[in-house]
Parts: C-alpha cells; sequence; structure tokens
C-alpha cells in the first residue's frame, strides 16, 4: 500500500507512534489499513502489551523467553479478561430507584498515600461509590482492622508490581471487586489476606505472601499473572474459579485446595467466565502436536502357513510335496527348516544321535514315498515376527498395536472428549506449582481442571481423595519427592497428554476404588514405578508411553485391577508390568519391549489377564510367572528375548494359550518348581517396596475387598495349550517340575535343541496333540524318573531321535515319522509303553532299544527307513522288551505310503479350547525369590536368566 508516495515501511513506522484508541480508529477505516494495523504485531503491538503494568508476559511463569503467536491476540485477550469484574456494571446502576431520571455518573478515581487525597484504604473506601478505582501509591499500606468491601470498588497499584504493599484482611461481601499490581501480605490478627463467599473477585499482576485466600460458593475468582508464596488458595464448593499464568513457590502445605462439590447457586459472574474459558485459546492437543513413539519396525512379509513335506529317494518328489529342496542320490540328509530348504545337519550325540559317518546314501533300488504334514508357526501379529531379529532392522507393527495421538483418541472415545472439554470447578491453567510440599489438592467431591501447567521440585503435584474428580490435560509434573498424580478413595477423572518424569515414587498412583482414566501421558524416568495400582484400586490405563523408569512400568498388587491397552512400556530397569499381592487386571494389546527383567512378572497372587500383547526384545525372559503367580495368557507374541519366551512354576497354575513364542535367546517356555534360595536381589533393590502416603508401613491386607470375577473358572493343573513356540534358543519347551502339567495342541517347530525336554515331573506330564518339529536335537526327550504321557502328537523332521526316553513314559497314537535319528528310542533303566503308533525314521531304525530297558511295543505301525537299517532294533537278552500285535512294513517296488485313517496327526483344527484362569494367593514376604534353573547345551553361564520383581 502506498498513500501519498509514502513506501509501507513508512507507514509502518508512523502508525508505531498511535495509542490503541487511535490504532483502533484506523482499522475501521478500510480494509487496507485494517492489515496494515495488524502488521505491526511484533512492534506496536508487543510495545503496547509489554508497556501495560497490569500484565506480565503472555507465557510467565512456563516460558517467559517463548514469544506467543499474536501480541495483539493476547493483548486483546487480557483486556478482556480485565473487564469481566465490570460485567454486572448495568445491573447494579440501574436497580438505583429512579435512574432513568439521572444523568450517568461519572466513575471516579481516589488516590491513597502520604500527600494525597486520603491516608489509608479504609478511609477511601468509607467515601467510594459503585465501581470508582481507588489509586494506592507506593509505599506500606497497614490496615489495623478488618476491612468489609460492601460497594464494587477497583483498588491498583500505582508504579511498578512491588513498589505498592498492602497488610490487611479483607472480607468481600459486595458482588464484584478487581484488585490490581499490589503486594499482598496478611494483617497481624488474621492469616487471611482476602475471603469472599457470594461476590465475584479478580485479582491481576499481584504477589501474596505468607497468608491465605478463601473463596465460597457460590463465589467466584479469576487470578491472572498473580505469585503466590507460602499462600494457600481455598476454595470451596466454587461452582468456577480460574487461575490462569501464576506462580505458587514455597507452599508448607497445599498450594491450592478444591474442595466440595461445585455449587448449584451461580453467581452472575459464572456466564462471564464460562465465555471467556470458551473464547480463549485452550491446549486441547492437535494432530501435529502429538509426538509418537513406534518401535521402528519394518515389514518382512513371510506368510506361515502348514507344509506339506514328502521324503524322497533318488529325487523323485511326491506329487503331494511342496518342499522347494529334495534330496538328491549321494547328498547328505537335511531338514526342512524355517525357510522351506532343507539344511544339513548332524543331530547332536548326547541325544543319542548319529554322527557324520559320511557312508554313501545311494538308494537307487526302490523308491518310496510317505506324504505327511509340518505345522509351522501360528503367527499372533503376522508376518513380521516370523523371521530373526536383524540388527538395525525394523518390524511393522499391525494397527492395533500402534499409538494413536491424543487427539485421535479423544475423536474415537466421545466420553472422553466430553469430559476433557468440560469445565467445572476450579480451571488452573498455564500456572508454575515449585519448591513447596503440595500442589492442587481436590478432595470432598471436588471437581479442577488442569491444563498446561508445570508442577516441579514438590513432593507431590496433584491429590484426588473422596470421591473427587481432576481432568488433567498437557501438563509438565517432575522432580515431586513422593508420587507425581495421588488417588484414593474413589477418586477418578482424565489424566491426559502429560509428561510425567523424574519422580521419586510412582509417576501415578492410584488406590481404594479410584477409577481414572489415564491416556496419551508420557510417564518415564522415575525413581521407581512408572504407574502403580493397589489397593482396590482401578482405572483405564490407554495408550500412554511408559519408559525408563527404575522399577516396573506399571505396577499392579494388592487386589488392584485397572484395564491396561494400547501402552508402549519399554527400556525399564525392572519388569514392564509386575502384578503380584493378589494383584488383578485386564492387560491387552501393550507393546512391551528392551525391558531389564521380565516383560510381565506375576508373582505370589498375581491373577492378570494377558491378552493380545507384543513382548519383545527384552534383556530378560518375555513373561515370568513365578511362585503362587497365576493368571491367563492368550494371544500374545513373546518375540526375540534373551532369555525365556515364558518362565513359569507349574505349582502357580497358569494358563498359558494360543501365544506365539519365538526367537527368544532360552527355551520357549519353561516349567519349573524348584526354588535356588532367597538371596539379595539385584542391582541392590534389597529393601521392601513402601506404599505409604507419607512413609509409614499400611496393612493394606485389613483394607481389601473380596470381589471374585464371575468369569474366571478355576484350574487344577498348569495349562500350556494351543502355543506355538518356534526357532527358541534353547528347547521349544523345558520343564524341570514336581507338579503336574497338561501340553496339549501346541506348534513346537525348529528350535536350536529340542522341541520337548522333560528333565524333572514327579507328577504326570501329560503331553497331547501337539505338533512337534524340524527341531536341531530330539523331538521329545525324558530324563530317568519322569513321568510323562504322549498322545496324539505329531513328531516329524527333528535331526536327531523322534522320542529319547529314560523315564517313565506312555508314547500313544503318536505319528513319529521322518527324524534323523530313531523314531523311538529308549535307553537303559527307562518304562516305556509305545501303543498304536506309526513310526518312521528315514536313516536309523524305527524303535531301538538300547540296554535293560523295560517296555511295551504294542499295536504299532513301524514303517522301514533305508534298505540296510532295522525296523526295530534291541539287545538280544533284553527279557523285559515286550513286542506283540506290531505292524512292520517293509517297502516294494512302487508302494506308495500315505498317514490315513487316521490322517497325519496332530488334529489340531479339531482341538477346542477355553480360556480359564485362577485367583488367590497368600500374603508375600518383604523379599523376592530369586529362581534359576539349568540351561541345556553350551551357554556359559549353564542357569537361565533370572527376574525377580521388588
Amino acid at each position: 500500500m502506498e498513500a501519498g508516495g509514502l513506501p509501507l515501511e513508512l507507514w509502518r513506522m508512523i502508525l508505531a507512534y498511535l495509542p490503541l484508541p487511535d490504532l483502533g480508529r484506523c482499522s475501521l477505516v478500510c480494509r487496507a489499513w485494517r492489515e496494515l494495523i495488524l502488521s505491526l504485531d511484533r512492534t506496536r503491538w508487543r510495545q503496547l502489551y509489554l508497556g501495560c503494568a497490569e500484565c506480565r508476559h503472555p507465557n510467565w511463569p512456563n516460558q517467559p523467553d517463548v514469544e506467543p503467536e499474536s501480541w495483539r491476540e493476547a493483548f486483546k485477550q487480557h483486556y478482556l479478561a480485565s473487564k469481566t469484574w465490570t460485567k454486572n456494571a448495568a445491573i447494579l446502576e440501574t436497580s438505583v430507584c429512579f435512574s432513568l431520571f439521572r444523568r450517568r455518573r461519572t466513575r471516579r478515581t481516589l488516590s491513597v498515600g502520604p500527600g494525597h487525597e486520603f491516608h489509608s484504604l479504609g478511609s477511601a473506601l468509607a467515601m467510594s461509590s459503585l465501581f470508582d478505582r481507588i489509586l494506592l501509591f507506593p509505599g506500606l499500606h497497614e490496615e489495623q482492622g478488618e476491612i468489609i468491601l460492601k460497594v464494587p470498588v477497583e483498588i491498583v497499584g500505582h508504579g511498578k508490581l512491588g513498589e505498592v504493599a498492602l497488610l490487611a484482611s479483607i472480607d468481600q461481601q459486595c458482588s464484584t471487586t478487581r484488585l490490581c499490581n499490589l503486594v499482598f501480605m496478611p494483617a497481624w490478627f488474621s492469616p487471611f489476606m482476602f475471603k469472599t463467599t457470594s461476590g465475584h473477585v479478580q485479582f491481576d499482576n499481584c504477589n501474596f505472601e505468607n497468608g491465605h485466600i478463601q473463596v465460597h460458593g457460590p463465589g467466584t475468582c479469576q487470578v491472572k499473572f498473580c505469585s503466590f508464596k507460602n499462600t494457600h488458595v481455598f476454595l470451596h464448593n466454587v461452582p468456577l474459579c480460574v487461575l490462569e499464568n501464576c506462580e505458587f513457590v514455597g507452599s508448607e502445605n497445599n498450594s491450592v485446595t478444591v474442595e466440595g462439590h461445585p455449587s448449584s447457586e451461580n453467581n452472575w459472574a459464572y456466564t462471564h467466565l464460562l465465555g471467556l474459558i470458551r473464547s480463549s485459546p485452550g491446549v486441547l492437543p492437535t494432530e501435529d502436536s502429538d509426538s509418537l513413539m513406534s518401535l521402528d519396525l519394518e515389514s518382512r512379509d513371510q506368510a506361515w502357513s502348514p507344509r506339506t513335506c514328502g521324503i524322497v529317494i533318488e529325487g523323485s518328489q511326491s506329487p503331494t510335496s511342496l518342499a522347494t529342496g529334495s534330496p538328491t542320490a549321494g547328498s547328505q540328509e537335511a531338514e526342512v527348516g524355517s525357510n522351506g530348504e532343507r539344511v544339513a545337519r548332524t543331530p547332536d550325540s548326547s541325544d543319542g544321535g548319529l554322527s557324520p559317518s559320511g557312508e554313501d546314501e545311494d538308494e537307487d533300488q526302490l523308491t518310496y514315498r510317505l506324504s505327511y504334514q509340518v505345522q509351522g508357526p501360528r503367527p499372533v501379529l503376522g508376518g513380521s515376527f516370523l523371521g530373526p531379529p536383524l540388527p538395525g532392522a525394523s518390524i511393522q507393527l499391525p494397527s492395533c498395536l500402534v499409538l494413536n495421538s491424543l487427539q485421535q483418541e479423544l475423536q474415537k472415545d466421545r466420553e472422553a472428549m466430553a469430559l476433557a472439554s468440560s469445565v467445572q470447578g476450579c480451571l488452573i491453567r498455564k500456572c508454575l506449582f515449585r519448591d513447596g510440599k503440595g500442589g492442587v489438592f481436590v478432595c470432598s467431591y471436588g471437581r479442577a481442571k488442569m491444563e498446561g501447567n508445570i508442577f516441579r521440585n514438590l513432593t507431590y503435584a496433584v491429590r484426588c481423595i473422596h470421591n473427587s474428580k481432576i481432568i488433567m490435560l498437557r501438563n509438565h509434573i517432575h522432580h515431586c519427592r513422593a508420587s507425581g498424580i495421588f488417588l484414593r478413595l474413589e477418586g477418578g477423572g482424565l489424566i491426559a497428554g502429560n509428561n510425567i518424569c523424574h519422580n521419586a515414587e510412582a509417576g501415578v498412583d492410584i488406590r481404594k476404588k479410584s477409577n481414572p482414566l489415564i491416556l496419551c501421558n508420557q510417564i518415564h524416568h522415575g525413581l521407581r514405578s512408572g504407574i502403580v495400582v493397589l489397593g482396590n484400586g482401578k482405572g483405564i490405563i490407554r495408550n500412554n508411553q511408559i519408559f525408563s523408569n527404575k522399577e516396573a512400568g506399571i505396577y499392579i498388587l494388592y487386589h488392584g485391577n485397572p484395564v491396561v491397552s494400547r501402552n508402549h512400556i519399554f527400556k525399564g530397569h525392572a519388569a514392564g508390568i509386575a502384578v503380584n499381592e493378589n494383584g488383578r487386571g485386564l492387560i491387552t494389546e501393550n507393546v512391551i519391549r528392551e525391558n531389564q527383567w521380565g516383560g510381565v512378572d506375576i508373582r505370589r497372587g498375581g491373577v492378570p489377564i494377558l491378552r493380545s500383547n507384543l513382548i519383545c526384545f527384552g534383556y530378560s525372559d518375555g513373561v515370568v510367572v513365578g511362585d503362587e503367580g497365576k493368571g491367563l495368557l492368550e494371544g500374545n507374541t513373546i518375540y526375540a528375548n534373551k532369555g525365556c519366551g515364558v518362565w513359569m512354576m507349574a505349582s502357580s497354575l497358569p494358563h498359558v494359550t494360543s501365544n506365539h513364542v519365538s526367537y527368544n535367546g532360552l527355551y520357549g517356555v519353561a516349567v519349573f518348581s524348584q526354588k535356588d534360595g532367597s538371596g539379595e536381589l539385584p542391582g541392590g533393590h534389597g529393601g521392601q517396596e513402601n506404599f505409604s502416603e507419607d512413609g509409614d508401613a499400611i496393612l493394606w491386607e485389613t483394607e481389601l475387598e473380596k470381589d471374585d470375577d464371575p468369569l474366571r473358572r478355576p484350574i487344577t493343573v498348569a495349562l500350556v495349550e494351543s502355543n506355538s513356540a518356534d526357532h527358541n534358543g534353547a528347547s521349544g519347551l523345558y520343564i524341570q517340575s514336581s507338579e503336574a502339567l497338561h501340553i496339549v495342541n501346541n506348534v513346537i517347530h525348529a528350535n536350536r535343541v529340542r522341541g520337548i525336554t522333560v528333565a524333572q515331573s514327579s507328577q504326570l506330564t501329560r503331553v497331547a496333540n501337539n505338533s512337534i518339529s524340524c527341531n536341531r536335537q530330539s523331538g521329545v526327550k525324558i530324563e530317568a524318573q519322569c513321568k510323562v504321557e504322549l498322545r496324539g502328537n505329531g513328531i516329524y523332521d527333528n535331526r536327531g531321535h523322534g522320542i529319547i526316553t529314560k523315564g517313565d513314559s506312555t508314547v500313544m497314537e503318536n505319528d513319529i515319522i521322518g527324524n534323523r535319528g530313531s523314531g523311538l528310542q529308549l535307553l537303559p533303566m527307562s518304562d516305556t509303553k509305545v501303543i498304536k503308533n506309526r513310526i518312521h525314521s528315514f536313516r536309523a531304525s524305527g524303535i531301538a532299544v538300547q540296554g535293560h530297558a523295560k517296555a511295551l511295543v504294542q499295536d504299532n505301525t513301524i514303517f522301514q527307513g533305508r534298505t540296510n537299517k532295522t525296523i526295530f532294533q534291541q539287545s538280544s537278552n533284553n527279557q523285559e522288551c515286550i513286542i506283540q500285535n506290531n505292524r512292520f512294513l517293509v517297502f516294494k517296488k512302487s508302494d506308495t505310503w500315505r498317514l490315513t485313517n487316521p490322517p497325519a496327526r496332530p488334529h489340531l483344527e479339531n482341538s477346542l479350547r477355553g480360556p480359564s484362569a485362577a485367583h488367590g494367593g497368600q500374603k508375600v514376604t518383604a523379599m523376592a525369590t530369586r529362581i534359576t534353573a539349568h540351561v541345556e547345551g553350551g551357554y556359559h553361564s549353564k542357569r537361565s536368566i533370572f527376574c525377580t520383581i521388588l
């Protein structure tokens, strides 16, 4: 724009000298002039705002170095807010009798101070009328008696903040008043600096020191740009109160107390305050402002399905075979691996496997075919978790496990959106609470909303008790000496989008029937747990990032029963989630990764439901079910943990079903019952966990609720069913237990040692209807004095023997086909019943009985392998081996053998399973039990990685 030949920059320089009223008039000239006035935002508007003695920097006290998006808009908001107290002026003035016949009265300015019209505030108030302005000049103004405000007035300090100090106790009994640019200190006779019971009070740019402010409903208050030093603001039954851009420092108790349900009786200011709140910019999140923590996982799609494999001689392949590679004449024997190729390996000799012999394998005489199926892994989360973890690679998370932004979550959850948008009771926005005991205390049905505040270096940030409700959005809570947010006695509300970190106790502490919604927070670097739920506490914990805490990311105990879903819990120094001391909870669709101890640790009466979680890349075991731990583990993906996939004690009676356990460093599933002492805990964590409010011990069991869940039914034996355990570093399933155990309908595939190892089983271990295939050593190994029943299993293509047993076992109705060693090897001192099985070994005997093994071999179908191997091998002097009614098939030219009537086992598609869980438990000792176990095969420590939880 150019006018009279003047360039735009020169016009801006000229307009920069105009006062506020003239700027407003110029903006009304035309659109071009309006745009020119608006372009002065960083110059004239900034100068006008900072030159106003009644306000401070718009981002004070939290970000005083950050400029606002618009200085003009900030100035406008401050101007509108400063006039709220006069909104009822028309009502008061027209209520005067004969007001229609009176000329409107001009508001006066009364000066108070040495050499001015009045010498004290009390004398000025005695002469004031409606909405007069009382100007206090620099100095100390001390009132010897209580001041009662009976008419609406404005009391303003003249000069810079800090030059006018007022020592007084003020009782407001009028409808409205405003106090600005003053330093308040309590009078000698009362700690209360200001109180009101029904009117509206507005504080702007004031300092309060060492006293109390009290507002009772239906009274309201509006406080902006004020500093409170060791001052307590008490709000009782207030329908609406706004504290904005304030600083609270050095409180000896709570800085702000909100008590009582908001009054249903509202004064005149309620509607105006509500409109002001809704018109001002809030802190509800936008899509761009939400940072999501992803696993950085890249897709490696690889479809897995049951594969049809064939055993072929002379390179001829069965028409039904889908194997990508076949051994040819003179080639070394190979197995079908995870990528569909046959890889030549030699079984471990300790399993009784065959050593490399170099013997020629030409089988040019005859060809036979035996068709069967090998069950591959059954992934829960798709192909990304079928391949081995690669350094630097990433895996694509399924949509159910990707974190949403807060805005997305609120759009999906209309109830949470309504809660986040509501305003009731006290609104505390953009304030700083620091260096004191307590921040905000909400009690006795109180209501408070906190947005964009900072709480630091306090004993605690927020306490919510006695049926109170809080709404916390976008606050930063850090370096508290106790818990950051504490809810008890049926407290609740919404805690969303907050950054909670570096607190000495839990980031969020939920107990005694409290039931909040905890949504989209970052809770990290705590000196103890991220979230603690205990004492019948509940709550919904959803879509949070919980990481780098020194103790469990989420700790559930003493009948705590939250719903924990869609969280990312990672890089903790202890367990990701710990459930013990009769804790409960539904834990579903979480990503639990890279934790130092177990991904999930269940002990001492813990009875959670763990469903559809991804538990991966942990530095210890994936899931630990320790002493007296119970619960249901269903549909989880347990992947690439350095310890075991699932470590559990059979005496705890867990139910492990439909999980995908793969690429873990040790066993896929390990079942133990022995304890190895109760030594000191790792990392120096030898003390007892303290969950008291003020450091004193509390006997929680006297307050617990007996609320048995009718959906849970007790089980009487530990159950491992319908899982897939593949590509683990040791055995797929390792058992060293003196308790009964059922292993049913599992796929145990391509593990680096054996499929199943039973090292100790004084009570019956039942292994039924499982697929055990392509493991590097034997399919099943049973040690001496173990009681095992194997029924209905398919044991295929293992690189050692199909089954090797030293114990007391029953092998009935299994298909033992295509294994590198013997189909079934019975070692000395074993007592085995082998009934109604179909047995075949490609290179060795179908059944090999060594030494004086006791056996009953009856009604089996045994296929001959290589032409120079016997079908059945035993010592000639063994009188305790009974062989009867078996069918021995020697191949003939053009024979084709198939597994029919019944078809190849196991019959997994017909298996039925149902969720079950158990609950109960005992009170625990202070110290956790350290649990260890021997590891098979070449590990330096000779022990399993152990998990201990405080």
